[in-house]
């Protein structure tokens, strides 16, 4: 009746028709952003993809359904990556039923490094500083990434604190290589003032966890080899190089229990020990 093709079907079941979610299901976009403009008012759902994920075809759907729902605004997905291949993956609408009649269509806004610009000049980033963001959320990794994230903080100082904290937390969130990540956070440190944002609380928590993991690792490396100097057992310098080079809490306990009853430092650490 409706002239719409659909394959002959080989069974048909009635399902249970209550669609309220009983369980909570923690769900989270990376960045949610409301502009109000002149023709509307838009929900901006900004996420950040390191690669392809096959999960995104439910979730992202999802995501701007419910927002929708929730803020009776138009959702726009945008979605952000530092790799050319998931730009590409990214940008493929995502449909939902017939073949040739589409109930639901998602179709995300992908900025990627073959669309957005390097700012690596100082000057170039301060003249739009915006744009030199997206250029350190896009290109943050890589050969470039020490030139990009420098010239952004340098553009930074010439905005107002506010502003400059939501671009340091946007650009925090997007850096997948730890190098850069971490590249960045200290760059960030050097300008206190940018982490009295109420948006940057999230990554200084993050620093102070990563502060305690790090001492905790510290501790248990130096009790480990003291154990085994008290004991008068020699420690060669292979067996203390990689008990210093060990960043797993529960293998360091296991070496320090065995450096209490063992007698060879370099027994300790065998996988048969």
């Amino acid at each position: 009746m409706l002239h719409v093709p659909f394959p002959e079907p080989r069974e048909i079941a009635a399902l249970n028709v209550d669609v309220t979610e009983i369980e909570p299901v923690e769900r989270r976009v990376d960045t949610l952003l409301r502009a109000e403009t002149d023709e509307g008012t838009y929900l901006l759902v900004v996420e950040s993809q390191g690669k392809a994920d096959e999960r995104k075809r439910g979730s992202w759907p999802y995501y701007l359904s419910y927002l929708y729902e929730k803020y009776r605004c138009e959702p726009v997905l945008i979605v952000i990556t530092q790799s050319s291949s998931t730009a590409k993956w990214a940008s493929r609408p995502i449909r939902f039923g017939f073949r040739d009649w589409h109930s639901l269509t998602v179709r995300p806004l992908v900025l990627g490094p073959d669309n957005v610009p390097v700012i690596a000049d100082e000057r170039q980033a301060e003249k739009d500083v915006p744009l030199a963001v997206l250029s350190a959320m896009t290109h943050g990794r890589g050969p470039q990434a020490p030139a990009i994230l420098e010239s952004l903080a340098a553009a930074l100082r010439t905005i107002d604190a506010d502003s400059a904290a939501v671009f340091v937390q946007f650009v925090d969130s997007c850096l997948a290589d730890p190098q850069a990540k971490q590249m960045w956070r200290d760059l960030m440190t050097a300008i206190q003032y940018f982490w009295r944002h109420p948006l940057a609380e999230q990554v200084r928590e993050e620093g102070r966890e990563q502060g305690l993991e790090q001492g905790r690792i510290q501790d248990r490396q130096e009790m480990t080899l003291r154990i085994l100097e008290w004991r008068g057992i020699p420690v060669p310098d292979s067996v203390r190089e990689r008990v210093m080079a060990c960043t797993d809490l529960a293998q360091l306990e296991v070496w320090a229990q065995r450096a209490v009853r063992g007698t060879d430092a370099a027994e300790l650490l065998s996988e048969g020990a």
